[in-house]
């Protein structure tokens, strides 16, 4: 099965798909979307929005996992971040896919045991769940890929499965 993490963000959004077959983990693709960030929110909007759809396009998941909003600083953040959700996942159900959204705190928990772990530590973790040499460019990546990985390893799950197909 493969599945697209998403990490959505305004200025980054981070992109991850992991493929799990027979109970091992393999990392095909990861990547950023940085729109210009001087460009006007809609124009933002629609270049993640493509950007989300050309990978769902070109990898064929079965299921997307994407992170789901937690406290921004300030109300217009929150405003802004929901915006890029919503494109997201806008994307992901043009194509009929099943969606899952996961909390911050959940995809730590997942990966390393503590929900209030680093980025760093879970980039750590991504690495080791992966078996990456190498690691990912950046964190928006890692964080993307972790949130693929917290839906390959929850989707077995009781909890998981009451969740699955909606977005959260």
């Amino acid at each position: 099965m493969v599945i697209l993490g998403i990490d959505p963000g305004s200025r980054v959004t981070g992109c991850g798909v992991v493929e799990s077959r027979g109970g091992r983990l393999r990392r095909i693709a990861a990547e950023r979307v940085r729109p210009d960030p001087r460009a006007p929110l809609p124009e933002r909007l629609r270049v993640i929005h493509e950007a989300v759809a050309a990978l769902i396009t070109a990898h064929t998941p079965a299921e997307m996992a994407v992170e789901s909003l937690f406290n921004a600083r300030n109300a217009h953040s929150s405003l802004v971040l929901g915006h890029a959700r919503g494109v997201i996942l806008l994307a992901g159900a043009q194509q009929g896919l099943p969606i899952t959204g996961y909390a911050p705190r959940e995809v730590k928990l997942a990966l390393t045991g503590t929900g209030s772990a680093t980025k760093e530590q879970v980039r750590f973790m991504v690495c080791r769940w992966l078996g990456l040499a190498r690691e990912p460019d950046s964190l928006d990546e890692s964080d993307a890929l972790a949130v693929a990985l917290c839906h390959a390893l929850r989707r077995g799950s009781p909890a998981a499965a009451g969740g699955r197909g909606r977005a959260t």
